[in-house]
């Protein structure tokens, strides 16, 4: 009921009385005044008016459970939200709850990781109070080579979420990094448990660098966060409340075309680098082209200097720009 009241008062932007919290949510004075006191501990500032009633004041967000529920507008992504405090890895514990029944579009969602993982197994910095660390529960019924394209689909919904959240240029650096102004800002992992030709669940990790942050001597030149290049505050909640909205609506398509033909021009509006020199770093042998973007199938088209044009598979390669990160 917290959520919905927080929902409730954010959505009005006035005063609501007693009377009609009730009436919505068929629970007496009492239960209404013992949640709005509960809301107040966990640091909302709600205003109680005699004869007029409940106002919650605009102020730095309250990051946690009910918030997040309050904001969650989806159908099933993001449903239900499990939040905590700290976890060794949302990555693991989605793993443990998908294991353990979690229904697809359970979201677990982490104020801090004492274990956060990147691509290839490399640490993933997740100090607490800074940045969005969270996992989407996936049970697609699509086939096992089909699963390496749910990467892009969250990538597509994390660079236009920024977009709408911030109002800041977003770019997807393929295929599981975003960036802005050749800045990476966002990591992706996406881990699955597999039987023959079945998926048991898709564990989709997602890590967004908000708040003002210093970042470790190795990555300062290729690293950035939201609110060093928006120059003011960024709700994590609503970024991740928008992420979903979006995931879920491209999801959706992707389902049921089986590619990502439905929005690849979409996607390919949004490729940093695209129609520009790129170094594909292959174990097999490193060579330069042009990328042309994605097929419909989410590999990356390079064009060689000849006119060929070289289909690169995400896995053990990686693509930079011949003169930096991007």
């Amino acid at each position: 009921m917290k959520a919905k009241i927080l929902a409730l008062l954010r959505k009005r932007k006035d005063y609501v009385s007693g009377q009609e919290l009730c009436e919505s949510f068929g629970v007496s004075r009492t239960a209404v005044w013992k949640a709005i006191g509960q809301l107040k501990k966990e640091g909302y500032r709600i205003e109680a008016v005699k004869n007029r009633g409940y106002l919650l004041a605009p102020e730095e967000e309250v990051y946690g459970q009910h918030e997040l529920e309050s904001r969650m507008t989806t159908e099933w992504a993001g449903h239900p939200v499990c939040y905590y405090d700290q976890l060794a890895s949302t990555n693991l514990q989605a793993k443990l709850d998908a294991e353990n029944g979690a229904e697809q579009g359970a979201l677990i969602v982490a104020d801090m990781q004492t274990a956060g993982r990147g691509r290839r197994g490399r640490a993933w910095s997740s100090p607490a109070g800074r940045n969005v660390y969270f996992t989407l529960i996936l049970k697609p019924a699509f086939p096992v080579e089909t699963a390496s394209m749910v990467t892009l689909v969250m990538g597509l919904a994390v660079a236009e979420g920024i977009r709408e959240t911030c109002g800041l240029e977003a770019r997807i650096k393929w295929p599981n990094d975003i960036v802005i102004k050749g800045r990476k800002v966002c990591g992706m992992l996406a881990e699955m448990s597999t039987e023959r030709d079945f998926i048991h669940y898709i564990v989709m990790g997602v890590g967004i660098n908000v708040k003002r942050q210093e970042f470790a001597p190795e990555i300062a030149d290729m690293a950035t966060c939201l609110e060093r290049e928006r120059g003011k505050s960024v709700s994590r909640a609503e970024l991740i409340v928008n992420v979903l909205i979006l995931f879920e609506r491209y999801y959706d398509i992707f389902q049921k075309d089986g590619n990502l033909g439905g929005f690849l021009e979409t996607y390919n509006g949004l490729v940093a680098g695209k129609d520009k020199e790129v170094r594909v770093l292959d174990p097999k042998g490193e060579f330069q082209g042009v990328s042309r973007g994605i097929s419909s199938t989410g590999e990356l088209l390079v064009e060689r200097e000849d006119g060929t044009v070289e289909t690169v598979y995400a896995g053990e390669v990686s693509v930079r720009g011949i003169y930096g990160y991007v």
